[in-house]
């Protein structure tokens, strides 16, 4: 009986440290979390998140948040299982967030190139919206080129065939629009003032082009700039958008209220989706926001993740989310998912 018994003892510890070992191994899996919350109109490690010099800027009763996702990417087994009971998290194949053939510094990197990209769209996007438009202009002239002789260097591109040039990818779809060899009717502001010029395009590389390289400024009486590197992606665009148009109207977009958000925005001012819907939701609600903005194509998956009390407002454009703001601060409901 008493060798039974050590035998039956001996098993279980075997039994143990197996276990132990099991669920102490790593496995091809991450876990996703509710990361950090930034007030886009405040300051993080004692430094401004959006800086203007040269202009005078209004100070807010409320937050403009946006919301990240934690990444826990050495998983054991052990918090795999902590990951699928708990509500907040979620358990995701590796190569989801890390592809193969890509190691974490490399995602890391280009996770901070998207995150600088998205800063630069926030910045036109919100610019044009406070009447700073984007300018088109020619940087050099190709030799020999259909151009020479017709449009200079520093020459504002207005318009091709009475259609209005707002960025430079317009103007090269208006240009390719029509076959090689076309006269187009170029309008262009040089030295301040306006002109009209026919330029007949050629093909190039199998495309009618103009011959003009070319370079978009925005020029406005003030510096700007975002000043926060800890965070990755693109998905912060719309709230650094919403926070500059903040800090140069007099206009408080918050009403005094935590609004949280995400999404990325292109500099046209288009709200695109992201990912991590849930665990966003989460960090939002933990911060204490009163809305979250939705970018449009996530309001189904935000509408199976809900947080209590957390109304999810519907936005496609910064003017959608500026709308719903005003919306909010009169009182009255925006458009929700």
């Amino acid at each position: 009986m008493r060798r039974r018994g050590i035998t039956v003892l001996l098993g279980a510890l075997i039994t143990a440290l197996l276990s132990i070992g099991v669920l102490a191994a790593p496995i091809p899996y991450v876990v996703l979390g509710p990361g950090p919350t930034v007030d886009t109109l405040g300051a993080d490690d004692g430094k401004q998140v959006i800086q203007v010099s040269g202009q005078e800027t209004s100070a807010s009763a409320g937050q403009l948040r946006l919301t990240t996702v934690g990444v826990q990417p050495n998983v054991k087994l052990l918090s795999a299982i902590a990951g699928w009971l708990s509500d907040d998290e979620a358990v995701v194949p590796r190569e989801l967030i890390y592809p193969p053939g890509q190691t974490q510094q490399q995602v890391d990197e280009r996770n901070a190139e998207d995150f600088a990209a998205s800063q630069t769209s926030a910045e036109t996007a919100a610019l044009i919206k406070l009447g700073y438009p984007v300018q088109v202009v020619v940087k050099t002239v190709t030799p020999d080129g259909p151009s020479v002789g017709v449009l200079q260097p520093d020459d504002i591109i207005t318009s091709v065939d009475g259609q209005p040039v707002t960025f430079g990818r317009k103007l090269t779809s208006l240009v390719q629009a029509k076959p090689a060899g076309s006269a187009l009717s170029i309008g262009y502001t040089r030295a301040g003032t306006p002109g009209t010029a026919t330029v007949t395009s050629r093909e190039q590389d199998g495309k009618p082009r103009i011959g003009v390289a070319i370079e978009q400024r925005q020029p406005h009486p003030f510096d700007l700039k975002i000043d926060l590197d800890h965070i990755g992606g693109p998905s912060a665009g719309l709230m650094f958008a919403l926070g500059i148009v903040d800090k140069l109207t007099p206009e408080d977009l918050t009403g005094g209220k935590i609004i949280a958000g995400t999404g990325t925005i292109n500099e046209e001012g288009k709200v695109g989706p992201i990912g991590g819907i849930p665990q966003k939701l989460v960090g939002a609600k933990l911060a204490g926001a009163k809305v979250f903005l939705v970018p449009a194509d996530n309001c189904a998956e935000a509408l199976r993740n809900p947080q209590p009390d957390l109304p999810l407002l519907k936005v496609d454009t910064l003017d959608d989310a500026l709308t719903a703001l005003e919306t909010l601060r009169a009182g009255g409901q925006p458009t929700r998912c």
